[in-house]
């Protein structure tokens, strides 16, 4: 199949496109770029990169440039997007993308909504899980207003509703982070309750009939100061798994996803429930449990056994590395759009 893959970026902030692509070798890969420092756009994982047009210049630049690429590469099969912010166009349009024989398997927009940060209080309960006291505010104003009330105290953390978080440990820096966030990703901005404890994180893909098809849990071990992980280990937690199932079982949901959990002695929180495969996907596909090829089959209408089962104790690190390119391929990225 010829499958295409967004999310190259391969920093100390990584996005998933790169794992994505290293668990499906056996495929013809083209890579969707935003910015041509992306380091993927230099490697040999895709046999061509485009760059694409920012997801807010909305559906009609995203088919004209779809048009102009497979006018290059032939048919594209299926589209696999990875990051958060360009997630809500291809969800609306997928039936578009069909009627042009471009293949997703995502959630529908009413499921991709329910675990929007600002509805996830009411999902975790459903989940049976508890959710940290978080607010919404629109202004600085309402910030100091819930310190002086005593609603939240630091350390708490400023959220988008989307998209990042940091931790707040003073008034500076929360007023920092606010506008950080607002001035990229709007309103409203949460204000979080920080919960103290292990981080323990599932990927997990659903076949959108409400069943888990494959799933993989890990413990973080250390993080970049970024809160990525650094390196993680293989746990098996089967309250993380039960939610798991019930979150796939509760909203029908189609693809991948992850789970971000707190544990705190026999406690577990609920944090975020990202709609997409994480950075440390290929964990999961090194441990015996390929979740994009899965991905891949159900797209394709192919039957998908259930394998939840993976070792425990398996140990996942993170590495730097580095590649050496022509600089004339940067200069040809950037004024052609293409590599």
């Amino acid at each position: 199949m010829k499958i295409a893959i967004s999310g190259l970026n391969a920093t100390d902030n990584p996005a998933p496109g790169l794992p994505v692509a290293k668990s499906l070798i056996n495929h013809e890969l083209i890579g969707f770029s935003y910015d041509p420092n992306e380091p993927a756009n230099y490697l040999d994982n895709f046999k061509r990169k485009y760059l694409m047009p920012y997801p807010a210049l909305g559906f009609e630049e995203l088919k004209n440039r779809l048009e102009y690429i497979t006018q290059k590469e032939g048919q594209i099969d299926l589209i696999i997007p990875c990051l958060d912010a360009e997630l809500p166009l291809y969800i609306k349009y997928q039936k578009e993308l069909a009627e042009i024989g471009i293949k997703t398997f995502l959630p529908d927009l009413e499921s991709f909504e329910l675990r929007n940060k600002n509805r996830l209080a009411k999902l975790s309960k459903e989940l049976n899980l508890k959710y940290p006291n978080t607010f919404e505010i629109g202004s600085i104003k309402e910030m100091t207003d819930l310190l002086r009330e005593e609603k939240i105290k630091f350390p708490f953390m400023v959220k988008g509703n989307y998209y990042k978080a940091y931790k707040a440990n003073t008034i500076e820096e929360a007023i920092e982070h606010f506008y950080t966030i607002s001035n990229e990703w709007g309103f409203p901005v949460l204000l979080q309750e920080s919960v103290t404890g292990e981080e323990i994180n599932l990927v997990g893909v659903a076949d959108g009939k409400g069943n888990l098809k494959g799933a993989v849990s890990m413990k973080k071990l250390t993080t970049t100061s970024l809160g990525k992980i650094w390196s993680g280990i293989t746990i098996d937690n089967p309250k993380l798994l039960e939610v798991a199932k019930e979150f796939v079982k509760a909203t029908k949901w189609r693809g991948p996803f992850e789970l971000e959990c707190m544990a705190n002695g026999n406690e577990v929180y609920m944090i975020e429930i990202n709609p997409r495969f994480p950075a440390w996907v290929y964990f999961a596909t090194g441990v015996g449990i390929n979740l994009p090829e899965m991905v891949v089959k159900l797209a394709n209408g192919e039957e998908v056994e259930e394998n939840l089962n993976f070792p425990i104790g398996k140990m996942y690190m993170r590495f730097t590395d580095e590649v050496v390119v022509d600089y004339t391929q940067f200069m040809k990225l950037l004024s052609t759009k293409e590599l």
